[in-house]
């Protein structure tokens, strides 16, 4: 299901999200890495509905299967690609942010004005006000920009 190197990288991130050491992701841990990250309003609501997606406790076999499972419907880059080539016809590779915004706030399952904000706070606009989307569809695909491979 996923590379040897794969693994590793969610080895890393589970044993950066288990605070407690102890071998397992509970609702503690996951409002602490919400601390870490900065986000300190998380509600026990949510962090219940996170919970309730694991079938069990969650150890890192448990974390790997639910991974799996989320990234399994994910597209293939090029399919990926193609959708946003939809939108540059010029085939430039960057879109416009104020066009992506309009786009994605007034199209199918519309993004809100914080949805849209965060995913360009994750994905920066570059100095001319564009979305590098070959960059974004690669690490929606593979999880890292190509510029820190």
């Amino acid at each position: 299901m996923f590379e040897q190197s794969q693994i590793q990288e969610f080895k890393e991130a589970f044993t950066i999200m288990d605070q407690n050491r102890d071998g397992f992701i509970d609702k503690g841990d996951l409002r602490d890495t919400y601390a870490a990250l900065g986000r300190l309003n998380v509600g026990s609501d949510e962090l219940d509905e996170m919970m309730k997606e694991a079938p069990g406790p969650i150890n890192f076999t448990i974390f790997l299967a639910m991974f799996g499972e989320k990234l399994k419907g994910t597209d293939p880059e090029e399919t990926i690609l193609n959708a946003f080539k939809i939108f540059d016809p010029e085939g430039k590779g960057v879109l416009r942010g104020d066009d992506i915004k309009y786009h994605l706030m007034s199209q199918a399952d519309k993004f809100t004005e914080d949805e849209v904000n965060q995913m360009f706070t994750n994905f920066p606009l570059d100095v001319a006000g564009n979305l590098d989307y070959k960059n974004l569809c690669y690490v929606i695909t593979h999880g890292e920009d190509k510029e820190q491979e």
